[in-house]
């Protein structure tokens, strides 16, 4: 795979442990981002009609198709200053914006990531 997609929050202490995972779990060579604060919430949450979500939606279709992506990683992760949640309400979160995400792209796998305090990626 050449190319995989994190929907992830714009924290950048989230940046390296998804792509760091995204690459050694899947082979991907490269891991595109779409970042907004918060975005576990704001998938979860927001209306489809929010522009919020549509830049969101816009820059996925991007990413899967000029450049192919067939794995997207939603992501949320501890101490998030625009989701200040606990963690069972993100991976909560989490699940609620995979099952959007695959509404959209029903070809392509999608996952959930979070981070945890020590800065860890699992799978969810």
């Amino acid at each position: 795979m050449k190319f995989a997609t994190a929907l992830n929050c714009m924290d950048g202490r989230v940046q390296l442990p998804v792509i760091e995972h995204i690459r050694k779990k899947y082979g991907a060579e490269y891991v595109d981002m779409v970042t907004e604060p918060g975005v576990d919430r704001l998938l979860c949450e927001a209306p489809e009609t929010t522009p919020e979500v549509g830049s969101v939606r816009r820059r996925l279709e991007l990413s899967v198709a000029s450049h192919g992506s067939r794995l997207v990683a939603v992501v949320g992760h501890d101490d998030c200053a625009a989701n200040n949640a606990d963690p069972a309400t993100h991976i909560r979160q989490i699940r609620s914006a995979k099952a959007r995400i695959a509404a959209w792209y029903p070809a392509v796998r999608v996952i959930g990531i979070w981070v945890d305090g020590e800065w860890n990626a699992e799978e969810v």
